[in-house]
């Protein structure tokens, strides 16, 4: 990388081009490498390139670049299911109305989101690709593998995975009502002397729908802890669930583990994440090895017969439902759209 300049610009293949900006990249020098790239696809594609932004919307890279998509969503999150197809619809249907038009893939932080696209884009060709495309599938493959595939999230690889199975048709999608009723956490985490005091909240669209109350465990219980949603929560569409550790001792907050899955690809009633499936738990030696997440879902929001006796914690879990806690309460996604900051949207 010469001097002067933080970005990875790579031909993928001829027609599709990557353009990512590493996440400390600094405001002037972003602007700097913008405008030269910017000049580069002007000089050699001239009004051919469409951009699909994967990040924050920006002013300066529309008005340099009026054939501008803005797709973006959370670094290091999952997109919505629909939003991956409609990149890739998007994508398709510039490439196929000129021989001359090209796609640049604009990403600022890390290149999981890219390679989100370029996974699903694969896939997505697959259903309908000549045998004269092999070349590109092959190149956006080797991209994928060589370059992106290890710095994917869980969530990521889960919802690319999902958008292959319907296209293959190996799954159909699942439209019946999905309540919550219970989270299990297998294996308690060892936050904070051998005691850990979790809670979880619940987004739908990125939405917060749901808050639990804070489970205070015993340093002698270290089998599961039962979050029980009461009344069960109906879920529909892209869900994401993410459970904070909430210290007795400086009452500051880590995340635990954070999930992504959409409620279509749900076969059955109940989902269980081992913990390389999760964010967070996967890299935190904290939480045991040998630790998951259960989700126990019904069709309506009655009581599960027989199942509530199972989901009972004993007397070593005390919960506080104390929900005007602003630490508890805060919802760290809602300005999304607005450009909030990335450290902030992590939290």
């Amino acid at each position: 990388m010469e001097e002067g300049y933080e970005l990875d610009l790579t031909y993928i293949t001829e027609r599709i081009i990557a353009v990512s900006f590493p996440r400390g990249c600094s405001e002037e020098i972003y602007s700097l490498n913008l405008k030269d790239v910017t000049r580069m696809l002007k000089s050699k594609h001239a009004d051919n390139y469409l951009i699909i932004n994967l990040s924050e919307r920006r002013h300066d890279l529309t008005r340099m670049n009026p054939k501008t998509l803005d797709t973006g969503w959370p670094d290091l999150h999952a997109p919505p299911l629909d939003k991956i197809c409609t990149i890739c619809k998007a994508m398709e249907s510039w490439l196929n109305a000129d021989p001359l038009h090209v796609v640049v893939i604009h990403c600022r932080g890390g290149k999981g989101r890219i390679g989100v696209v370029i996974s699903s884009f694969v896939h997505f060709t697959d259903v309908s690709a000549s045998a004269d495309q092999a070349l590109d599938r092959f190149a956006m493959r080797k991209y994928y593998d060589d370059k992106v595939s290890a710095l994917m999230t869980p969530s990521q690889k889960r919802y690319v995975w999902i958008l292959n199975s319907l296209l293959s048709g190996s799954m159909k999608i699942n439209a019946s009502p999905l309540f919550l009723h219970c989270v299990v956490l297998h294996g308690i985490p060892n936050f904070e002397a051998a005691m850990c005091c979790p809670y979880i909240k619940v987004y739908q669209g990125m939405q917060a729908v749901y808050s639990s109350g804070v489970y205070h465990i015993g340093s002698n219980h270290r089998d599961r802890v039962c979050i029980n949603l009461e009344p069960a929560q109906l879920l529909k569409g892209d869900i994401m669930i993410k459970c904070y550790h909430k210290s007795d001792v400086t009452s500051e907050r880590e995340v635990i583990f954070r999930l992504q899955f959409h409620t279509g690809a749900v076969q059955g009633y109940n989902l269980i994440f081992e913990k390389e499936d999760m964010e967070n738990a996967n890299k935190d030696p904290r939480f045991p090895d040998y630790g998951k997440v259960e989700l126990i879902f019904s069709e309506g929001p009655e009581r599960i017969p027989g199942k509530f006796c199972l989901w009972q914690n004993g007397p070593d879990v005390i919960v506080d439902y104390n929900t005007a806690d602003p630490l508890t309460r805060w919802d760290s996604y809602k300005n999304i759209c607005d450009g909030e900051g990335t450290d902030a949207m992590l939290l």
